[in-house]
């Protein structure tokens, strides 16, 4: 063993010499440069010699011999991160996790999804720029890549931070000659405890209660939680929906609850100056979702918004509906992991036109309330690859004429 490397792993364990019994190896006289170090070690159970009285200090030591050395001044408490890093085939061999190098080693961590999708359009009102339907497009089709790398780190045991990049590329339709192809920060915050509260503040994605059928996207602001099987959120900042909120101030409350087979929820949502309503829209929701078979799932929701007229396209709607139901059948659903795997979904909505600010559907939707259906299915073709496909049948609520809207969606996500 060097010298360097005997001195270094008995200052690692921190202790003195002088503490301990006298040498129980009789091939280290008291007067050599290592007799201390040597005592300190075998004191500690560090090394153990070759089990004849003799520490056989000039023999070449195989490598699963050092390994065997680092993993008992590790258990010991030692710092020896670099002699881990260094062993830790042999180490993980020896069945040795070394926790303090993977606590290092993984405190920042790159994942993502890659995702390319095309949707297919048809309806009235297709072929303008105008109209009642949200994100209305002139052309019937639109062909996206989106790229979206997730950066993960630990700040420490208590608090992580997030940050997701975005880059979006339009292949087909009225958006594939906009440059939009720049990445964009969409994310950043952090998750933390404070006081028994599990707090996220920055910019992050808030998706309600209900899955998304009020607001799916990101936000501003920071949010409180407590509680598990019966928890309660708390938040308030500035939703970032140019289409809905403009930057206004946007706070809610949420209550959801396990009840054995039974899932119960509840949410506030307060949307300050919601434009196409030139006016503040608070929204209330109730739900209930639980199990009618093995991997078979209903839901139920209502929603209430105070929101009497809205604007949409220089067209008023006066004494639109407030109410809203949403209901979901889903079966099974493809997990990422697991090759294979598969699920099947449909949803029947009808919302007026205060119960919806950023709807999570890839289907386009009447912003004056609609009603209609979606069906889907996805597949997992290989591990982290799934398939998706929906269709959303969804008609206006208020607009003269009742015009409809169907969009086909399909994708395929690449996870890494």
């Amino acid at each position: 063993m060097k010298k360097s490397l005997v001195l270094a792993m008995a200052m690692a364990l921190g202790v003195t010499a002088s503490a301990y019994a006298a040498n129980p190896f009789s091939d280290v006289p008291a007067g050599h440069w290592a007799y201390d170090s040597i005592n300190k070690l075998a004191a500690a159970g560090v090394v153990e010699g070759y089990g004849d009285t003799t520490f056989g200090g000039d023999k070449l030591m195989t490598r699963y011999e050092m390994a065997q050395i680092v993993a008992k001044a590790m258990a010991k408490g030692a710092n020896v991160d670099k002699l881990a890093a260094e062993f830790a085939d042999e180490l993980d061999n020896l069945g040795v996790r070394v926790a303090n190098l993977e606590k290092k080693a993984d405190n920042v961590k790159i994942t993502g999804t890659i995702k390319a999708s095309y949707a297919s359009y048809d309806g009235d009102k297709l072929g303008s720029t105008k109209g009642s339907l949200r994100e209305a497009r002139p052309t019937n089709h639109q062909g996206r890549l989106r790229s979206d790398i997730w950066v993960t780190g630990q700040v420490n045991d208590d608090w992580t931070y997030t940050a997701m990049l975005r880059n979006q590329q339009f292949f087909t339709g009225e958006d594939a000659n906009s440059g939009e192809e720049e990445v964009k920060f969409q994310r950043a915050y952090v998750n933390g405890r404070v006081a028994g509260l599990a707090v996220q503040a920055g910019r992050y994605n808030k998706t309600d209660i209900t899955g998304g059928n009020i607001h799916d996207n990101r936000m501003d602001g920071v949010q409180v939680s407590y509680g598990k099987d019966v928890k309660l959120t708390a938040g308030y900042g500035k939703a970032t929906d140019a289409n809905a909120v403009a930057d206004n101030d946007f706070a809610y409350a949420e209550l959801s609850a396990k009840l054995g087979a039974v899932d119960a929820f509840a949410g506030y949502y307060k949307f300050d100056n919601l434009l196409k309503a030139n006016d503040d829209d608070a929204i209330w929701t109730v739900g209930l979702g639980f199990d009618l078979a093995k991997d078979l799932k209903l839901t139920g929701t209502y929603l209430r918004s105070d929101v009497d007229a809205v604007k949409v396209d220089r067209v008023d709607y006066k004494d639109v509906d407030k109410d809203g139901y949403v209901v979901g059948l889903a079966y099974k659903g493809a997990k990422a992991a697991k090759a294979g795997s598969w699920g099947l979904n449909a949803s029947y909505y009808d919302q007026g036109a205060g119960t919806v600010v950023a709807h999570t559907m890839d289907g386009i939707y009447f912003d004056e309330g609609f009603k209609g259906y979606s069906v889907g299915a996805n597949y997992a073709l290989a591990k982290n690859i799934v398939a998706g496909v929906t269709y959303y049948d969804l008609e206006s609520k208020e607009a003269k004429g009742t015009p409809d809207a169907q969009t086909l969606w399909s994708q395929v996500v690449f996870s890494f």
